[in-house]
Protein backbone atom coordinates (compact mmCIF):
# COMPACT_ATOMS: atom_id res chain seq x y z
CA UNK A 1 0.00 0.00 0.00
CA UNK A 2 0.94 3.59 -0.06
CA UNK A 3 0.34 5.85 2.81
CA UNK A 4 2.34 8.83 2.79
CA UNK A 5 4.46 10.11 -0.15
CA UNK A 6 6.80 13.30 -1.05
CA UNK A 7 6.44 15.60 -4.36
CA UNK A 8 9.12 18.15 -4.00
CA UNK A 9 9.31 18.28 -8.02
CA UNK A 10 7.02 21.19 -8.41
CA UNK A 11 6.37 24.84 -10.59
CA UNK A 12 7.89 24.81 -13.92
CA UNK A 13 10.12 21.81 -13.18
CA UNK A 14 7.38 19.89 -12.58
CA UNK A 15 5.39 21.50 -15.47
CA UNK A 16 8.80 20.19 -17.94
CA UNK A 17 8.63 16.55 -16.49
CA UNK A 18 5.17 16.25 -17.76
CA UNK A 19 5.58 17.47 -20.96
CA UNK A 20 8.01 14.78 -21.69
CA UNK A 21 5.32 11.97 -21.41
CA UNK A 22 4.63 10.51 -24.31
CA UNK A 23 1.83 11.90 -26.63
CA UNK A 24 2.12 15.10 -24.66
CA UNK A 25 2.46 18.77 -26.09
CA UNK A 26 0.99 20.76 -23.80
CA UNK A 27 0.75 20.66 -20.02
CA UNK A 28 -1.68 22.79 -18.20
CA UNK A 29 -1.66 23.96 -14.46
CA UNK A 30 -4.90 26.64 -14.13
CA UNK A 31 -4.45 26.67 -10.83
CA UNK A 32 -1.11 26.29 -10.45
CA UNK A 33 1.35 23.52 -9.20
CA UNK A 34 1.63 22.82 -5.32
CA UNK A 35 4.16 23.80 -2.59
CA UNK A 36 7.17 20.97 -2.17
CA UNK A 37 6.10 18.41 0.31
CA UNK A 38 7.32 15.85 2.47
CA UNK A 39 4.70 13.91 3.87
CA UNK A 40 1.63 13.59 1.78
CA UNK A 41 -1.08 11.77 3.51
CA UNK A 42 -4.73 10.93 3.03
CA UNK A 43 -7.07 13.51 2.48
CA UNK A 44 -4.66 15.94 1.63
CA UNK A 45 -4.67 17.89 -1.76
CA UNK A 46 -2.23 16.73 -4.16
CA UNK A 47 -1.77 16.71 -7.86
CA UNK A 48 -3.80 14.83 -10.13
CA UNK A 49 -2.74 14.63 -13.81
CA UNK A 50 -5.47 14.04 -16.63
CA UNK A 51 -4.99 13.47 -20.27
CA UNK A 52 -6.66 14.64 -23.13
CA UNK A 53 -5.15 13.81 -26.08
CA UNK A 54 -2.19 15.58 -26.25
CA UNK A 55 -2.61 17.73 -23.19
CA UNK A 56 -1.66 17.49 -19.62
CA UNK A 57 -3.83 18.65 -17.21
CA UNK A 58 -2.65 19.20 -13.26
CA UNK A 59 -5.00 19.76 -11.12
CA UNK A 60 -5.52 19.63 -6.70
CA UNK A 61 -7.23 16.87 -5.70
CA UNK A 62 -8.30 15.23 -2.31
CA UNK A 63 -6.22 12.14 -1.75
CA UNK A 64 -9.01 9.81 -1.00
CA UNK A 65 -11.95 8.92 -3.10
CA UNK A 66 -15.24 10.35 -3.38
CA UNK A 67 -17.89 8.55 -5.32
CA UNK A 68 -20.65 10.45 -7.04
CA UNK A 69 -22.87 8.16 -4.49
CA UNK A 70 -21.26 9.25 -1.15
CA UNK A 71 -23.37 11.04 0.73
CA UNK A 72 -20.24 12.76 2.77
CA UNK A 73 -16.45 12.76 3.49
CA UNK A 74 -16.90 10.85 6.78
CA UNK A 75 -15.12 7.13 7.04
CA UNK A 76 -11.54 5.56 6.16
CA UNK A 77 -10.63 7.63 2.71
CA UNK A 78 -10.34 5.60 -0.19
CA UNK A 79 -6.50 6.53 -0.67
CA UNK A 80 -5.55 3.10 -2.10
CA UNK A 81 -7.56 0.98 -4.45
CA UNK A 82 -7.28 -3.03 -5.05
CA UNK A 83 -6.12 -3.41 -8.78
CA UNK A 84 -7.14 -6.85 -8.23
CA UNK A 85 -10.59 -6.11 -7.50
CA UNK A 86 -10.62 -2.64 -9.12
CA UNK A 87 -12.97 -3.27 -12.02
CA UNK A 88 -15.50 -4.71 -9.88
CA UNK A 89 -16.00 -3.18 -6.28
CA UNK A 90 -18.34 -0.37 -6.24
CA UNK A 91 -16.46 2.26 -4.68
CA UNK A 92 -13.87 1.84 -8.03
CA UNK A 93 -15.85 0.06 -11.12
CA UNK A 94 -17.50 3.18 -12.18
CA UNK A 95 -14.43 5.49 -12.13
CA UNK A 96 -12.48 2.44 -13.75
CA UNK A 97 -14.37 2.46 -16.49
CA UNK A 98 -14.24 6.21 -17.65
CA UNK A 99 -11.84 8.07 -14.74
CA UNK A 100 -8.37 6.84 -14.87
CA UNK A 101 -5.50 9.16 -14.07
CA UNK A 102 -1.83 9.35 -12.60
CA UNK A 103 -0.46 10.73 -9.33
CA UNK A 104 3.22 12.24 -9.20
CA UNK A 105 5.55 11.12 -6.86
CA UNK A 106 9.54 11.90 -6.19
CA UNK A 107 9.24 9.26 -3.42
CA UNK A 108 7.04 7.50 -0.99
CA UNK A 109 7.08 5.91 2.31
CA UNK A 110 6.82 2.35 3.85
CA UNK A 111 7.23 0.90 7.49
CA UNK A 112 8.56 -2.29 8.21
CA UNK A 113 8.53 -3.63 11.44
CA UNK A 114 11.94 -4.25 13.32
CA UNK A 115 12.65 -5.77 17.08
CA UNK A 116 13.03 -1.82 18.11
CA UNK A 117 9.41 -0.78 16.27
CA UNK A 118 8.09 0.49 13.12
CA UNK A 119 11.16 1.68 11.03
CA UNK A 120 10.66 3.89 8.07
CA UNK A 121 11.78 3.86 5.03
CA UNK A 122 12.07 6.44 1.95
CA UNK A 123 11.53 4.58 -1.43
CA UNK A 124 12.31 6.11 -5.04
CA UNK A 125 13.73 5.66 -8.23
CA UNK A 126 17.12 5.72 -9.62
CA UNK A 127 15.97 9.12 -11.59
CA UNK A 128 13.08 11.33 -12.61
CA UNK A 129 9.44 10.83 -11.33
CA UNK A 130 7.05 7.69 -10.23
CA UNK A 131 4.02 8.07 -11.54
CA UNK A 132 1.14 5.98 -10.30
CA UNK A 133 -2.02 4.53 -11.75
CA UNK A 134 -5.31 6.73 -10.33
CA UNK A 135 -8.62 6.72 -10.30
CA UNK A 136 -10.48 10.44 -9.74
CA UNK A 137 -14.14 11.26 -9.50
CA UNK A 138 -16.15 14.15 -8.30
CA UNK A 139 -18.50 13.30 -5.62
CA UNK A 140 -19.87 15.85 -3.52
CA UNK A 141 -18.73 18.31 -6.08
CA UNK A 142 -14.89 17.33 -5.51
CA UNK A 143 -11.81 16.59 -7.23
CA UNK A 144 -10.72 13.46 -5.53
CA UNK A 145 -8.23 10.96 -6.74
CA UNK A 146 -6.82 7.17 -5.46
CA UNK A 147 -3.84 5.24 -6.21
CA UNK A 148 -3.89 1.31 -7.85
CA UNK A 149 -1.79 -0.76 -5.94
CA UNK A 150 -1.00 -4.72 -6.40
CA UNK A 151 1.38 -7.40 -4.88
CA UNK A 152 4.67 -6.63 -4.35
CA UNK A 153 7.70 -7.49 -6.51
CA UNK A 154 9.79 -9.94 -5.21
CA UNK A 155 12.13 -7.11 -4.76
CA UNK A 156 10.08 -4.80 -2.86
CA UNK A 157 8.80 -7.48 -0.96
CA UNK A 158 10.93 -7.48 2.25
CA UNK A 159 9.22 -4.29 3.33
CA UNK A 160 5.41 -4.62 2.20
CA UNK A 161 3.59 -6.90 0.54
CA UNK A 162 1.82 -4.42 -1.25
CA UNK A 163 3.32 -1.40 -4.11
CA UNK A 164 1.53 1.18 -5.65
CA UNK A 165 1.15 0.53 -9.36
CA UNK A 166 4.22 2.45 -10.75
CA UNK A 167 3.73 2.87 -14.99
CA UNK A 168 6.52 2.82 -17.40
CA UNK A 169 6.43 5.92 -19.85
CA UNK A 170 5.33 3.07 -22.70
CA UNK A 171 2.27 2.18 -20.46
CA UNK A 172 1.20 5.62 -19.53
CA UNK A 173 -1.34 5.77 -22.75
CA UNK A 174 -2.68 2.79 -22.44
CA UNK A 175 -3.76 3.90 -18.67
CA UNK A 176 -5.19 6.56 -19.16
CA UNK A 177 -7.05 5.97 -22.55
CA UNK A 178 -7.52 2.39 -22.92
CA UNK A 179 -10.38 0.82 -22.66
CA UNK A 180 -10.91 -0.74 -19.42
CA UNK A 181 -9.67 -4.12 -20.46
CA UNK A 182 -6.84 -2.62 -21.57
CA UNK A 183 -6.16 -0.71 -18.82
CA UNK A 184 -6.62 -4.17 -17.03
CA UNK A 185 -3.52 -5.85 -18.77
CA UNK A 186 -1.49 -3.29 -16.67
CA UNK A 187 -2.45 -4.51 -13.57
CA UNK A 188 0.30 -6.57 -12.39
CA UNK A 189 3.39 -6.29 -9.85
CA UNK A 190 4.77 -3.01 -11.26
CA UNK A 191 7.96 -3.70 -13.66
CA UNK A 192 9.21 -0.04 -12.78
CA UNK A 193 9.56 -1.76 -9.41
CA UNK A 194 13.17 -2.86 -10.58
CA UNK A 195 14.21 0.58 -10.63
CA UNK A 196 13.37 1.66 -6.88
CA UNK A 197 15.98 2.61 -4.68
CA UNK A 198 15.18 3.35 -1.10
CA UNK A 199 17.16 4.32 2.36
CA UNK A 200 16.21 4.02 6.29
CA UNK A 201 13.48 7.54 6.92
CA UNK A 202 13.73 9.97 9.80
CA UNK A 203 10.78 8.28 12.56
CA UNK A 204 9.19 11.66 12.49
CA UNK A 205 7.55 11.21 9.75
CA UNK A 206 5.05 9.32 11.27
CA UNK A 207 3.85 12.58 12.46
CA UNK A 208 1.26 13.93 9.52
CA UNK A 209 2.60 17.74 10.96
CA UNK A 210 6.26 16.77 10.31
CA UNK A 211 6.62 17.74 6.67
CA UNK A 212 10.81 19.11 6.07
CA UNK A 213 12.75 17.48 3.96
CA UNK A 214 15.22 15.76 6.32
CA UNK A 215 12.79 13.39 6.82
CA UNK A 216 13.58 11.15 3.64
CA UNK A 217 17.75 11.36 4.71
CA UNK A 218 16.77 9.11 8.10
Amino acid sequence: MCGRFVLFTTGDELLSEVATLPGINHVEAPDGTPPSRYNIAPTNQVPLIRVAEQTARIDAARWGLLPTWKKDDTGMPLFNARGETVAEKPSFRSAFKARRGLMVLDGYYEWKQTESGKQPYYVRPAEGLLYAAALWETGLDRLSTTMITTDATDNMAWLHHRLPLFLRDDEIRQWVDGTPEEALELVHPSRVADTLQWNEAAKEVGNVRNDYAELISG
